[in-house]
């Protein structure tokens, strides 16, 4: 039986207050299995940002429950959830957020010195064997192509072993071919990771290819699940969005 390594539980997350409240997310449940690739979708304001935040800890919902590997993240204090965040979850953002000055093994071993520990060669290096950069080690971001950088910025994000994976809009800065080596290695992360199992991946974006990489596309609409699909093909994402994009308020 697959176990969950982030849940929801009917969470809600108002901003404001008054006539001019708004509710981004509106009593969502959901859940995202261990070794799984999930892409989250759906119409401009419908919320995919703040259920990304919410699950990564990085902002509390108003109401209901997000569990990350077993933690209930409303028990944490503001330090708990930075801890959490820096050695259980990893991020993977459009912007690579490479430091210019670091070669990809000193950017891949930073998380690992932030924490306090003292990152060895053989370990950093695997991670980037992982991503196929083994023999870009030395290399600066500018001597690499933007696939690359975000290969390199993968690598960084799986080095704290995290329990889960959240990317938001990752190939949005590359170009279509590099963009789908990108989409296949987070596919293959999924069963490949360690003896443990594959890496959970949850992925915010708004194109039907990216999304068709996935076991499953989850759709919002005005802060509600709208539906999945699960196996999705490019066409089915596409007609199933045009639906949410094009349905009456």
């Amino acid at each position: 039986m697959e176990t969950d390594v982030v849940s929801l539980d009917r969470v809600h997350r108002r901003f404001g207050a008054g006539d001019g409240a708004v509710t981004a997310l509106h009593e969502v449940t959901l859940g995202f299995a261990a070794g799984t690739f999930t892409a989250v979708m759906g119409p401009s304001g419908s919320g995919k940002s703040t259920l990304l935040q919410c699950a990564a800890g990085l902002d509390r919902p108003t109401g209901g429950t997000v569990t990350v590997a077993g933690t209930d993240l409303s028990t944490l204090s503001e330090t708990g959830l930075t801890l959490l965040r820096r050695d259980r979850i990893g991020f993977v953002f459009q912007a690579f957020n490479l430091l210019s000055s670091l070669t990809a093994e000193q950017n891949v071993a930073l998380p690992l010195r932030l924490a306090g520990r003292r990152p060895a060669r053989k370990e950093v290096r695997a991670v980037l064997d992982a991503v196929g950069l083994g023999d870009r080690g030395r290399h600066r971001p500018a001597e690499l192509s933007g696939g690359q950088q975000q290969r390199v910025a993968i690598a960084r994000a799986l080095v704290t072993r995290p329990a889960v994976l959240f990317a938001d809009e990752p190939t949005g800065a590359l170009d279509s071919a590099t963009g789908r080596e990108v989409l296949r290695l987070l596919r293959s992360m999924t069963s490949t990771v360690d003896d443990a199992g594959g890496q959970t991946v949850v992925m915010v974006t708004h194109d039907p290819l990216a999304a068709s990489y996935a076991d499953r596309v989850v759709f919002l609409a005005d802060g509600r699940v709208a539906g999945e699909l699960l196996a999705p093909t490019p066409q089915a994402v596409a007609a199933r969005m045009t639906d949410l994009e094009t349905a009456p308020c």
